[in-house]
């Protein structure tokens, strides 16, 4: 995670990256995102990346380790909101609002730019910390009435060395991890203490991870305001 030197006066653009160690064009997007994570190359924009393992390509021969249900789920919902025949990957979902392929650099730039210039809350983790197999932290953010409180913990990188399926023999390098994401509800973001529950035994997130918070709309998913904060190993 790279912090631009005028993070400041960047407005923080969301995005979810869906993806799957068994899709062949998938690194290429992975590779963007670490790019876009550590290059910050929208002017204007403080990019928040998150990489959301689907699960639906595991039955091509590789399991991959972090796929997630629920960010499946997630990315069915999305593609009913965009109206697309079909989900797919690697697919890029910026602010909740606009959606492109994820090896497409130049859309998503043009989607990040776009972003940037929209309207957002000012959103703020306090007090966030690990014990255990538990983060817990505080969100002040603005108001929003139809808006809900959204948090994420996410494994800062790793790799994996693929066996199986389209990727076969390949290490594969991703950035910001979703381990585990949950809707906190419509007022969480009023300073109260917050907890996330990250998953045990042989899935646990080892290494630094990362916070991300933000306030979507519970119907269209539309990002109002995003906000990261780093969780020290």
């Amino acid at each position: 995670m790279a912090a631009a030197n005028d993070a400041s006066a960047r407005k923080p653009v969301l995005v979810e990256l869906f993806t799957s160690e068994g899709c062949s064009n998938c690194p290429p997007a992975d590779a963007l995102l670490a790019k876009l994570d550590a290059q910050q190359f929208v002017p204007g924009a403080e990019a928040i990346v998150l990489s959301e393992h689907v699960t639906y390509w595991n039955h091509e021969g590789w399991q991959d380790p972090f796929s997630l249900d629920a960010v499946t789920t997630r990315q069915q919902q999305y593609g009913v909101h965009f109206g697309l025949e079909s989900v797919y990957t690697p697919q890029a979902v910026v602010d909740g609002d606009a959606q492109v392929v994820g090896s497409d650099e130049a859309g998503l730039r043009r989607a990040i730019a776009k972003a940037a210039e929209a309207p957002a809350l000012d959103v703020a983790i306090d007090e966030a910390e690990r014990s255990g197999n538990e983060v817990h932290f505080k969100v002040h953010g603005g108001a929003e009435r139809n808006a809900t409180l959204v948090a994420a913990v996410a494994v800062d990188s790793a790799q994996s060395s693929v066996a199986r399926g389209e990727n076969a023999g390949r290490t594969l390098r991703h950035v910001a991890i979703v381990r585990v994401m949950q809707e906190m509800g419509k007022d969480a973001g009023d300073d109260r203490q917050l907890t996330l529950k990250l998953p045990g035994g042989q899935g646990a997130p080892a290494g630094p991870l990362r916070l991300v918070v933000f306030l979507a709309d519970r119907r269209s998913g539309r990002v109002f305001g995003a906000a990261e904060r780093a969780i020290p190993q």
